[in-house]
């Protein structure tokens, strides 16, 4: 299982304060140190963690392949396009959420993400899109001649806390998941079976499958038991964790738990 990091929240640190540190350019050298496949990054629209330099800077030294999550928006894909990463995996982007909720609609957006696929094949970049676990999007993702999908995680990831987790307040962060117990523990095996016939049919087709979004060192246990998942792109469980242990000994634990 490959293990993508995604370092953007330790760009979100340094914007708290508006100073310079600490760098995410730092982080590259421990996540490969590490045993980490892969840096993933999100240059977002309002810029509101990584920006422009910092993704320069990173996909011109880091040694290890560079993942740049980006909008569909021309001028995000015409910026990122020549920045000339390893890959480049499309992301619905809102400018008033937290962080990217649910998976890009192909159907909706077919002409305009038909249009990147030609282009970033010109490029010899990568092309990944971000969906949801469902069969027609995937079906999708293979008549727009995209290399990956990654597979939103984030369903089956507040399910698991809404059953797991100690806070109370997780109970009501999704106001369609204030379930009963009982009714939790089916949704979260109907999202595990979606993920896996997901994974299936896009392995089926010939596309390779990531997965991403909400994982962490507990509930990433049901995810790598899914045939054909490949890759796994994770961050902010790494981050928080490494505030008490270390980046390196954070993404080590993560590899550790996904071997």
């Amino acid at each position: 299982m490959l293990l993508g990091v995604n370092i953007d929240h330790i760009a979100v640190l340094r914007e708290a304060r508006k100073i310079n540190d600490p760098d995410p350019l730092d982080a590259v050298s421990l996540v490969k140190r590490a045993g980490a496949d892969q840096i993933t990054i999100h240059l977002r629209e309002d810029r509101r963690h990584i920006n422009d330099y910092d993704a320069a800077r990173i996909i011109e030294n880091s040694p290890l392949p560079v993942n740049m999550e980006c909008a569909i928006d021309k001028q995000m894909i015409d910026i990122v396009t020549k920045l000339n990463p390893h890959r480049i995996t499309l992301v619905p982007e809102k400018r008033e959420e937290v962080t990217t909720e649910g998976g890009l609609d192909l159907i909706k957006n077919f002409a305009r993400i038909e249009e990147i696929s030609k282009e970033l094949k010109k490029a010899a970049i990568e092309l990944s899109v971000f969906i949801d676990p469902s069969m027609y999007q995937v079906k999708m993702a293979k008549s727009l001649d995209v290399d990956w999908i990654e597979l939103h995680t984030g369903t089956y990831a507040n399910i698991y806390a809404m059953l797991f987790s100690n806070l109370s307040y997780t109970k009501h962060s999704i106001k369609e998941l204030e379930l009963d117990r009982h009714s939790l523990h089916v949704k979260l095996q109907e999202s595990l079976k979606e993920l896996k016939d997901a994974a299936f049919e896009a392995h089926k087709i010939g596309i390779k499958v990531a997965a991403g979004h909400g994982l962490n060192y507990q509930n990433v246990q049901n995810i790598i038991q899914i045939p054909h998942i490949k890759e796994l792109n994770i961050g902010q469980s790494i981050i928080a964790r490494s505030v008490f242990t270390g980046l390196e000994n954070a993404i080590k634990e993560m590899r550790e738990a996904i071997r």
